[in-house]
């Protein structure tokens, strides 16, 4: 089974897409495939020019990208759900209630893998599991949630850069990409 990361914006034109593009070229040396959907996306656009800037900039070509909505089986494939707001966290879990435990904010995601990066029990796999990388590390996140005192619900939230200039985008992606890493770290422990 192939372990797949699922980013999840509103319309999948600026935040998710960003993020996809920003964790395959973190993930690059990892076996996990990297999507995105949005949950109120029309399928079939291309991406915002400024969030095109910041895809091209991780060196693929943001030519290819097309948006897509949210749809259940987008969920249950996903090994993790990483979204920008917890409104879409929302959404997500009441599409498919399963991806529950496998579905945070991306900001709320990095503190944990930061949180769990940093225990003596990394990503070591639970107990007789036989998880890949990426399915160890979300395990260790989960476990971290315990030791972390809670965050401000706004501190979950990854505003949206619509309506902005390029160096909005370009700040938002450089938030994304702060989150993300540890959780490439985490993911390179466990592989």
């Amino acid at each position: 089974m192939v372990d797949r990361v699922l980013f999840v914006c509103h319309a999948n034109l600026c935040r998710s897409p960003m993020a996809e593009y920003i964790a395959r070229r973190l993930l690059a040396d990892q076996p996990v495939v990297v999507g995105s959907a949005g949950t109120d996306a029309h399928d079939d656009l291309a991406m915002h020019p400024y969030a095109a800037e910041v895809a091209a900039g991780t060196g693929a070509d943001p030519r290819l990208f097309r948006s897509r909505r949210l749809r259940p089986e987008h969920l249950a494939g996903a090994t993790l759900v990483l979204t920008a707001t917890r409104r879409q966290r929302s959404v997500c879990t009441a599409l498919a209630p399963a991806a529950l435990h496998r579905t945070f904010t991306l900001r709320q995601f990095g503190r944990l893998a930061e949180a769990a990066g940093a225990a003596p029990d990394a990503a070591e796999p639970a107990r007789g599991g036989t998880a890949g990388p990426l399915r160890a590390a979300v395990e260790a996140a989960a476990r971290a949630r315990g030791r972390l005192q809670p965050a401000a619900p706004d501190a979950d939230d990854l505003p949206d850069p619509l309506g902005g200039s390029a160096a909005d985008f370009r700040r938002c992606a450089e938030e994304i990409e702060r989150v993300m890493r540890p959780l490439a770290v985490l993911i390179g422990t466990a592989g």
